[in-house]
């Protein structure tokens, strides 16, 4: 689950371990759009322990991500402070 949005990146929640500087791509929805978007892994450690599970915080940087890609972050995002300033 993504628990920060950035233009630059983005910070998840993970069930298992992603390895430092390994490539990802993430298919991110925002809001009615939907877009793809390649992700380095900058840093990873446990967040959570429980008896069943172990949760892993990883902030990813993405890599060059296109125009479109940084847009539509961008009007999510700004999306997202309107309705809550509207509350």
């Amino acid at each position: 689950s993504v628990k920060e949005l950035g233009a630059g990146g983005a910070t998840i929640e993970t069930r298992f371990p992603l390895q430092l500087n390994s490539l990802h791509d993430l298919r991110l929805t925002l809001g009615p759009k939907s877009v793809v978007v390649k992700g380095r892994v900058v840093h990873s450690h446990i967040s959570e322990v429980d008896q069943a599970d172990v949760a892993y915080l990883t902030g990813l940087e993405f890599v060059a991500p296109p125009d479109y890609v940084v847009s539509a972050i961008t009007e999510y995002l700004e999306s997202l402070r309107t309705g809550r300033a509207g509350a």
